[in-house]
């Protein structure tokens, strides 16, 4: 019985031993990381000339590639690119319903763009949707006052502020989650291209981005650049659509800017900049596929 009492307290002051370390860890990091934290989360960040300037050239770069393959013709599903064997894994992959997502990165010469405070992220991905034509596709991606019930829960409201043949001036509101959850207005000037009978193409620039702040109440109001987290800066968008194959080719690529990631923040900061971008998109393309086939259309 003694021995028992014996091993209880050793296994008490054990516990005790953890709790005290656990609490100095708290305490210290609650010290270190207080002057990039506020109530909200990180302390907001500016937005540097320097920062728009590298990512003006990033996108001007992407913008002059995505011509020129528009021009040509040919290849137009990133896919296309890959080696034989894999790029028909990946054509037999869409057609079982898959979303083909891969990383890019544009390049001055060859040499890596520099985005000072800043980090660019640049996703390509693509959908197959079998028995669907092109106009079958337009009517979901410029129906942008039903977005909102197409992207849900990405997409929160959705409307369009002007529309000119095929130039139209969208507002939409994003909600994204992950680890912390971010509600940012946006607007986006969009323009679409007949490039065939069977081939389009759209190009969309985000020309309004603001964080929100108490999203939903009577005191929400827009954050400004330097006065927000920096979780999206900028976002410039290229669709393409393409009718073969007994259905259609849907790709979209994007390219992002948001703020680096802080020193001892990348637990909190990390996981939203870093994934978003990408699940998004996949997400993005998955709604669409099943929006075309019907079921979730207005």
């Amino acid at each position: 019985m003694v021995g028992l009492n014996e091993r209880f307290a050793r296994h008490l002051a054990s516990l005790a031993t953890v709790r005290a370390v656990a609490l100095l860890v708290s305490a210290t990091l609650t010290v270190a990381l207080a002057p990039l934290l506020t109530e909200a989360g990180p302390m907001p960040v500016g937005l540097k000339q320097d920062t728009v300037a590298s990512f003006e050239t990033y996108v001007k770069l992407t913008e002059a590639r995505n011509a020129e393959e528009l021009q040509r013709g040919t290849n137009l599903v990133w896919i296309d690119g890959l080696r034989e064997n894999e790029r028909a894994q990946a054509y037999e992959a869409l057609k079982r319903g898959e979303v083909r997502v891969q990383k890019l990165e544009t390049r001055a010469n060859g040499e890596k763009i520099h985005c000072p405070d800043g980090m660019i992220h640049h996703w390509v991905g693509v959908a197959f949707i079998p028995g669907a034509k092109l106009q079958d596709v337009l009517r979901v991606l410029q129906n942008y006052d039903y977005h909102a019930q197409y992207y849900a829960p990405d997409v929160e409201q959705s409307k369009i502020e002007s529309h000119d043949g095929n130039h139209f001036l969208v507002f939409l509101r994003f909600r994204r989650h992950k680890v912390i959850t971010v509600v940012l207005n946006t607007e986006h000037d969009v323009r679409y291209f007949a490039d065939s009978d069977s081939r389009e193409h759209s190009r969309s620039s985000a020309i309004h981005i603001a964080e929100v702040e108490n999203a939903g109440k009577t005191n929400e109001r827009e954050k400004s650049p330097g006065d927000d987290g920096g979780y999206l800066w900028r976002m410039e968008t290229w669709w393409r659509m393409e009718e073969r194959d007994g259905g259609i080719y849907v790709q979209s690529e994007v390219v992002s800017l948001t703020r680096d990631i802080p020193k001892g923040l990348g637990w909190l900061i990390g996981p939203f900049v870093n994934s978003i971008p990408k699940e998004t998109l996949a997400f993005t393309l998955g709604a669409t596929r099943k929006a075309v086939e019907g079921k979730d259309k207005n």
